[in-house]
């Protein structure tokens, strides 16, 4: 069985062996995020842990691949959970719309380790942060995709998400093609 559990210490020691394999929740800036995430869960492992889970983007500014600071949105991330880390499905959006910048490819993104794919993980993490999205009071929700991803497009469409049209990433994210999919909540 699968869950998506808010980040905890019980959760931590399994969710660094992972990053220490080599893995990365951050499907941009991998290596990067990786190392990022390591260094912080050694200086402060319960900072870390409440970095994740910012509805009212108290958090410092973030940094894009290419370098820029923007300011934080509102968001939380949860682990996607078998017993042990499977990976990682975050939520943002911004209060009052559900539009985003410019800069933000999604409202809900989803790393699962390489040695767990191909199980659903991703789906059911998908259905579960659903959930917690409508709590927001969004009419929908924005998920980008790569167009070589077919394995992101099934999970998305599997939770009812719809291709609304191509866009070319911005700058900061290299301009790249990609897809964007929307899911009704």
């Amino acid at each position: 069985m699968v869950e998506i559990v808010k980040p905890a210490l019980e959760h931590l020691s399994s969710y660094k062996a992972a990053l220490e394999r080599g893995w990365s929740p951050d499907n941009v800036r991998l290596e990067e995020a990786t190392r990022e995430q390591l260094a912080a869960i050694e200086e402060d492992p319960a900072a870390f842990l409440a970095s994740l889970d910012d509805p009212l983007a108290k958090g410092p500014p973030i940094t894009l691949p290419d370098g820029t600071n923007v300011p934080r949105l509102p968001g939380f991330r949860r682990w996607i959970w078998d017993g042990e880390a499977a990976g990682s499905i975050g939520f943002r959006w911004q209060h009052g719309t559900a539009a985003l910048p410019p800069h933000v490819l999604g409202h809900i993104c989803y790393a699962v380790m390489p040695w767990k794919r191909r199980r659903g993980y991703a789906t059911e993490a998908l259905w579960l942060m659903l959930a917690e999205a409508r709590a927001v009071g969004l009419p929908f929700v924005e998920i980008t995709a790569k167009p070589g991803n077919p394995a992101s497009h099934k999970v998305i469409t599997a939770n009812g998400g719809k291709l609304v049209g191509r866009f070319s990433r911005d700058a900061a994210y290299g301009g790249a093609e990609s897809l964007r999919f929307r899911i009704d909540l």
